[in-house]
């Protein structure tokens, strides 16, 4: 096989750009490296794959067609299924490969070897899940002869192009990593591509840091003050996913048109539990809001070991690469489909937005896969967004049906103190010993490090991988039939993802899906992670699907960790497919999916999780339908495009009307005021009221509840004057203040002004003298006592900080000049030489949208404005008539910096705009500009 020296050929405009680019790349590495090396422009352009001509690819039956479109997206036409499969692994590994290679060397706890002694750690853990072991055994014993078959044509094709290949041909990455390292790629496996859903399950898991969370906050606040930050989901005001239904009394399936039969009482948001299930612990005081020790939590002294560990545990997390986005409740996903009653087509329309972490390259790769004709060894016509490793369509269409996802949210984690002696772990009146294996974690340029992997009967100890959880527990709070703590709790995970199942089965017959039946059944088998399914078919059906293997808990509820000796916390099953959540073509003619409750919890008789989002953008996607439709009006693509685009705050809208109540003395605080008034509750990138009203509301949540929680979740580096959490000093003592200093990542910091806080100040702003409201003196501030007291510091406190920021002028300022997206490549571009990150990012944009809005360009207000999580890709399906279908994604289909099509969709993306999507052969032929042929 040739060397691919032939670029890819789109128009004369971006070519020239590349050109340059190029250019001022090979100065920058010439300027930079400082190595002696001199890269020329041949280096960088040696890993551009060849899109045009003929290659011969080892193993086709038959000649295999690639056809690009001018941004660079393939289209692939086969004969039969295995030749469909290996051309796409060939095609991703042409674009895609690091990026691919990266990601097994995450999934199986092997960063060290590419990157060295800086990853040890995340290694460490990783092995200690074990997610390669996992995704072995499914190839092993779950998956299906086809799939099995499937997966490994891909890896053949993926060999393919990397047979005859040095890393630098592969990618410029690899040229980089040569000066430290002399690693070399080794050959694609089915379990590589296996394992990355794995990764995927971990960032979609569900709960597992609100129940580290709340366990944290017990050192500082009271039970009650806790179930004051977890409120109720708001089932009154935002719908959930589905309208009715509910398990059949005859046959025990779940039925949408069934009366409820009663629920499990769940969904109250309230109560921290005691961090063992069993203990007491509850708290005393009324509290002072504060934070500071007066209302405490009486047995915050107890809890201090337990904390401690959970607040290495939650350290440890932050290290793992968070390749889909940061967890918490104002992120996720929209998706929604109308029915053609209702659309300009009369036929159904699906959109579809994950909101995932921004990463270069974007973490989806559109193509299409299609067999020319369908025979029996042909069976697949699909197109859509896939990953790159990965063979099949995640999110898309076929010529029947359109599916999209959402991450539901389910809570398929639960955390266990273990109580250990020696090699032996407790579990009712009786000892079993513990599960343990040796990994051995190879270290580029360094030593290899062996570690012990130790397991209950629950699942991994996590408290292992950090020597801050070598005494665990020594003081957590259990009840008095605990057994005796001796040195302390360990802490074991138990997870669905760590038990092999049959997801890499569900994608491909999603793949091949022609009706609701067969979707459902697909459905069936995409046991993790837990997504919403939203369907819709050429024939005019629309419908919902609630897949997932979700545990069903004998005692608990998953909020804080478990007492792991206890029998009775043990996972006694998993909800019945069957008894799961669906909807089809339901009396209102939409469904919406973007994170929201499922279900009414009170009406149905499982536990899904006690840790939905709260429904403030899913109910603006219901309203923007609903006005619509009651309009008298029918929705078309441009409306389904301009709702993704919609940049409405709910928290504004809220709590506007009280900010400008405030009386503003100070005429610099005013004239920031006045940018609120008219204001319309838009965050578009030019808005200064939407700059204005974000910099207040980080100030409010930062006064009324950041500075009142424990060190462990607020903001690393932010340090504060607070008093001791035993102290019984008066709020106004300065003198008994201590230096603390936040420890938590910026992506997961608290408050992070999620809709869970929109929530939490609804419940307070008719209470004017509530306790929340209090705030202590300052060196350079007095103290707060009520509401307006605090709004008005926040008003004030937020026009000084943007001041330093955007400039003296108010009526300058913009949101998108606060509210920025940088793009990074997630190794070398995050953590590489400054030159070399200059050579692999891209940005800043300034972006409008913002947190929990339905352009969810999400920000965490502990830490700042930044862009720290995107809609990663749009599009919106046009069911039936396929070719008017419109898609874009966040940066583009190539993997290679300085390649035309490495973020050639970006600025598009920015505006809100979509790409005409092809699928008919004859459109695709009319989009092509350049065609590889494959051949035996």
């Amino acid at each position: 096989m040739p060397a691919n020296t032939t670029a890819s050929s789109p128009k004369k405009k971006k070519g020239r750009r590349a050109r340059l680019l190029v250019i001022v790349l090979v100065l920058a590495l010439v300027a930079g490296v400082g190595y002696g090396t001199y890269w020329s422009i041949s280096t960088v352009r040696a890993s551009f794959p060849q899109t045009t001509g003929t290659l011969k690819l080892d193993g086709l039956k038959g000649q295999v067609e690639v056809k690009r479109d001018d941004f660079g997206i393939p289209q692939i036409y086969a004969d039969s299924d295995e030749d469909l499969f290996r051309a796409q692994g060939f095609v991703q590994a042409q674009d895609r490969f690091w990026e691919m290679d990266v990601r097994r060397h995450m999934t199986a706890g092997r960063l060290s070897e590419m990157f060295g002694s800086g990853q040890v750690e995340t290694d460490a853990f990783l092995r200690t899940l074990g997610w390669r072991k996992v995704a072995q055994q499914e190839y092993d014993t779950k998956l299906s002869p086809a799939t099995k078959k499937y997966l490994q044509v891909y890896a053949d094709g993926v060999n393919a192009y990397l047979k005859g290949r040095e890393g630098k041909d592969l990618s410029v990455e690899y040229a980089a990593l040569e000066f430290t390292n002399d690693y070399k790629p080794e050959p694609w496996t089915p379990v590589d591509s296996v394992a990355w859903l794995k990764a995927m399950a971990w960032d979609l898991r569900g709960n597992m840091q609100d129940e580290i969370d709340r366990s944290l906050l017990t050192s500082r606040l009271s039970e009650q003050q806790i179930k004051e930050l977890y409120p109720s989901y708001p089932y009154d005001r935002n719908k959930p996913i589905v309208g009715g239904g509910g398990l059949d009394p005859v046959t025990g399936k779940f039925d949408p048109d069934a009366k409820p039969s009663g629920g499990t009482g769940s969904g109250s948001g309230g109560g921290t539990g005691t961090g063992a299930g069993t203990g007491t612990g509850t708290g005393t005081g009324t509290g002072t809001g504060t934070g500071t020790g007066s209302g405490a939590n009486s047995a915050a002294g107890a809890t201090q070991g337990l904390n401690s560990q959970l607040s290495a545990l939650s350290e440890t997390l932050d290290t793992i690469p968070a390749l889909l986005g940061p967890s918490g409740s104002g992120i996720g996903s929209n998706s929604w489909v109308v029915s053609g009653k209702y659309t300009t087509t009369n036929k159904p329309m699906l959109a579809n937005d994950p909101h995932l972490a921004p990463q270069l390259p974007s973490l989806w790769y559109q193509m299409g896969l299609h067999c020319r004709k369908a025979t029996a060894a042909c069976r697949h016509d699909v197109a859509g967004y896939t990953f790159s490793g990965t063979p099949g369509v995640i999110v898309g269409h076929n010529q029947e049906i359109a599916w999209g996802f959402t991450n539901l949210g389910a809570d398929v984690t639960d955390l266990y103190l273990e109580k250990l002696s020696g090699d032996r772990y407790q579990v009712g009146n009786e000892e079993k010993r513990l599960t343990t294996r040796t990994e051995v974690i190879k270290v580029a340029g360094g030593s290899s490090k062996t570690i012990r992997v130790r397991s209950t009967g629950h699942g991994p100890l996590v408290s292992d991988r950090s020597t801050e959880l070598e005494t665990v527990g020594q003081k957590a709070p259990v009840s008095n039939s605990a057994p005796d703590r001796g040195a302390g709790y360990a802490v074991a995970l138990q997870w669905t993802a760590l038990q092999p199942g049959n997801s890499m089965d569900a994608v491909f017959e999603l793949n091949r899906a022609k009706d609701f039946q067969q979707f459902r059944k697909a459905a069936s088998k995409f046991e993790v992670p837990s997504q919403n399914l939203v369907y819709a078919d050429a024939k005019g059906n629309i419908g919902y699907q609630a897949p997932g293997k979700i545990p069903v808990r004998a005692e608990g509820d998953g909020r804080t960790p478990a007492p792991g000796w206890d029998p009775a916390y043990k996972w006694k099953g998993y909800i019945p497919f069957d008894e799961l959540p669906y909807e089809e073509n339901p009396d209102r003619g939409y469904i919406v999916t973007a994170n929201q409750s499922v279900i009414d919890a009170k009406k149905y008789p499982y536990l899904l999780t006690e840790d939905y989002g709260y429904g403030a953008r899913s109910q603006r996607i219901n309203d923007l339908i609903e006005s619509k439709i009651q309009g008298g009006g029918k929705i078309s693509t441009e409306d389904m495009r301009t709702m993704q685009m919609d940049n409405s705050s709910e928290i504004a809208k809220l709590l506007t009307p009280y900010l400008l109540k405030i009386d503003i003395s100070d005429p610099y605080v005013r004239e920031a005021q006045k940018l609120l008034e008219g204001w319309d509750y838009t965050q578009g990138p030019d808005s200064g009221a939407a700059a204005y009203f974000n910099g207040v509301w980080r100030n409010v949540l930062k006064l009324a509840f950041g500075n009142k929680l424990p060190k462990e979740l607020r903001i690393e580096g932010e340090c504060l004057s607070v008093r001791p959490a035993d102290s019984s000093a008066p709020d106004d003592d300065l003198n008994e203040r201590v230096r603390e200093c936040g420890e938590r990542d910026s992506e997961t910091a608290q408050p992070d002004g999620s809709d869970r806080w929109f929530e939490v100040v609804r419940g307070l702003l008719k209470d004017e003298n509530n306790n929340w409201w209090q705030s202590p003196q300052t060196r350079t501030d007095s103290a707060t006592d009520t509401r307006d007291e605090l709004l008005g510091r926040a008003m004030e406190d937020a026009r000084w900080e943007l001041t330093a920021k955007l400039g003296k002028d108010a009526s300058s300022w913009s949101w998108g000049r606060l509210h920025q997206l940088t793009l990074k490549n997630q190794t070398l571009g995050t953590e590489g030489p400054g030159f070399l990150q200059f050579v692999l990012n891209r940005g800043p944009w300034n972006l409008g949208g913002g947190e929990a809005a339905v352009n969810a360009s999400g920000w965490n207000a502990a830490s700042g404005y930044d862009v720290i999580w995107v809609p990663s890709m749009r599009m919106v399906v046009n069911v039936g008539d396929w070719d008017k279908s419109r898609w874009i994604n966040l940066t583009g289909a190539s993997g290679h910096a300085y390649n035309a099509h490495y973020t050639d969709q970006t600025d598009k993306w920015v505006d809100g705009e979509l790409l005409d999507w092809a699928y008919s052969e004859q459109a695709v032929t009319g989009k092509t500009v350049d065609t590889l042929k494959l051949t035996p």
